[in-house]
């Protein structure tokens, strides 16, 4: 709509009201940094926000809300895009922080 314009203040209302609906229904909280590891090796995070740490054993992600701790051997960044990163290499242990 022309000449309307949200603030920042409305924006958070929002995201907290979809944080809450999820809390709610049982999902992900939105927010919050989400995972998924695959067999081969490696595996492929959401709602990052920027990478922390980084070296050839771990990675550290963070979110608007919380981060992850990734461990493993020969750990590499792949695509990362619009919030979406793919770790590659042999991730042994993915644990959150916040």
């Amino acid at each position: 709509m022309r000449g309307m314009r949200r603030g920042a203040g409305a924006y958070n209302r929002g995201m907290r009201f979809a944080a809450e609906i999820f809390r709610i229904l049982g999902g992900e909280d939105p927010s919050r940094v989400s995972y998924t590891v695959t067999d081969g090796g490696g595996g492929y995070f959401f709602n990052v926000k920027r990478v922390a740490e980084f070296s050839a054993t771990r990675i550290v992600l963070r979110g608007k809300r919380g981060a992850v701790e990734i461990e493993g051997e020969n750990l590499a960044l792949g695509k990362y895009f619009a919030g979406d990163v793919e770790v590659r290499g042999s991730i042994s242990l993915v644990k959150g922080e916040g």
